[in-house]
C-alpha cells in the first residue's frame, strides 16, 4: 500500500513537538504510514455510521467532530486525507468537505500525540534525533 500523505506536513507536525530534537526522514515516513492506517480505519467506522443512518455521504459527525475547524489552521492537506478516507470504503460513499476537514483535524491531533511521545522516547534514549524506531516503539507500547 502506498502512502497517500505527503511527508512534508507530517515532518512539520513532528518538528513542532520535537523542541530541540532533529527529525529523521524515516520518522516522518513511518508516522505518515501510521496516520494513513488510522485514517482509513476511522473512515470505515464513519461509513458504518452513515449506513446505519441511511446515508451515503460521510459527515463530520461520523468522525465524532461537532465543530469543524477552519481548513487553513490545519497542517495536513485535505486532498490526501480525502484519498485516505476512501482507501477501504466503497465508491458508493461520498465524503463531504466538512468530513474531510474533520478527519484531517482528528488525524493531526493523533499525529501530535504520537510525535510528542516519540520526542520523549528519543530523549529517553539519549538521542538528538527522532527516528522511525521511536514511532514504532510508541505503537508497540501504547496500542
Amino acid at each position: 500500500m502506498s502512502v497517500e500523505l505527503p511527508f512534508a506536513p507530517v515532518d512539520s507536525i513532528i518538528r513542532r513537538n520535537a523542541g530541540e530534537l532533529r527529525v529523521s526522514a524515516d520518522a516522518a515516513e513511518e508516522l505518515a504510514r501510521r496516520i494513513q492506517d488510522h485514517g482509513a480505519t476511522l473512515a470505515v467506522d464513519a461509513a458504518e455510521r452513515a449506513t446505519t443512518d441511511g446515508r451515503k455521504t460521510l459527515m463530520a459527525a461520523d468522525f465524532d467532530v461537532e465543530q469543524v475547524v477552519d481548513r487553513e489552521t490545519l497542517e495536513l492537506p485535505v486532498a490526501p486525507v480525502d484519498r485516505i478516507a476512501r482507501l477501504h470504503i466503497d465508491d458508493r460513499y461520498r465524503v463531504s468537505m466538512e468530513a474531510r476537514i474533520a478527519l484531517a483535524d482528528v488525524l493531526e491531533d493523533y499525529a501530535d500525540n504520537v510525535a510528542a511521545a516519540a520526542a520523549i522516547l528519543a530523549r529517553h534514549a539519549d538521542r538528538r534525533t527522532i527516528q522511525a524506531e521511536d514511532i514504532e516503539t510508541y505503537f508497540a507500547l501504547f496500542t
